[in-house]
This record gives C-alpha cells, structure tokens and sequence, in this order.
C-alpha cells in the first residue's frame, strides 16, 4: 500500500511539472508561452541577430521596461558600451570565462539599426548581467 501511494505521488508530482511556462507581465496579465530564442532580422540592411539563451524570452516579456521607456539614442549609446566591453572580453578567453563570451558581436554604430533592434540588445545585455553576474561597466539596472 504503501509502494502505491509513493508510485501515485510520483506520478501526480511529474505531471505537476511543466516546462513550457505562462508568464505575466507587470500588471498581473497573463501573456503568451514564450519560445527561448529572440530572432532580429531587417532583409534591407542584410543582418539578423538571434539570441539563444534560456530565459530571455520570458524575462523580456515580464521584467524589460516596455518599448519607448527608453530613447533611441540612449539605447545606441548603452549598446556601445556594452558591445565594445562585450568584445573585449570575448578576445581574452584567459581571463574570462569563453561558454559566456563565445564570439564577438558586430554593432556598427554608423549603421542605424533602429528601435526595435536597440531594444532587444540592450534588454539582452541587462538580462545577460544580472542572470550570469558578469558587469559590463557602470550602473546595471535590475529590470
């Protein structure tokens, strides 16, 4: 009896468990299951960015400030940073851990990317920061 029980509870204890997850955003609402990979891609200007990372999906619809919080400008700005220190560290696995910065990344900054791609890089770095403690530079916000 007692084999049963255990079995039925371990039973209703994997059918508890669910990998594909409902989120909600920062009012309570309930969103969309999201996917895990982010795929930015303008045909006009022949780039695509697609970022893999488990997590971000989700943290963007739920934690990123919503689009137009920020300025365009400032986004370019911070990406710059970002992407400029992102690439110094990706050229000395030595000293930094190479599963994190597996390759650098090519921002142009004469090339305008626009808002939408602004967004998501930037959101990227933040989520990228506080989910795998790494410090890019200056302040990082939590959200």
């Amino acid at each position: 009896m007692k084999t049963l029980v255990s079995v039925i509870g371990l039973f209703l204890l994997i059918i508890g468990c669910n990998s594909s997850k409902t989120i909600a955003d920062n009012n309570g609402n309930a969103l969309a299951k999201v996917s895990d990979t982010v795929k930015i891609a303008n045909d006009s200007l022949e780039y695509e960015v697609t970022i893999i990372d488990p997590g971000f999906s989700t943290w963007l619809a739920g934690r990123a400030l919503p689009r137009g919080y920020y300025s365009e400008s400032y986004l370019e700005v911070k990406n710059q940073f970002y992407v400029a220190e992102w690439n110094r560290r990706a050229m000395q696995p030595n000293l930094y851990d190479p599963n994190l910065y597996e390759m650098q990344i090519n921002y142009d900054m004469n090339i305008h990317y626009g808002y939408e791609v602004n967004y998501l890089i930037y959101n990227y770095f933040i989520y990228f920061q506080n989910h795998y403690n790494q410090r890019l530079g200056g302040f990082v916000p939590s959200r």
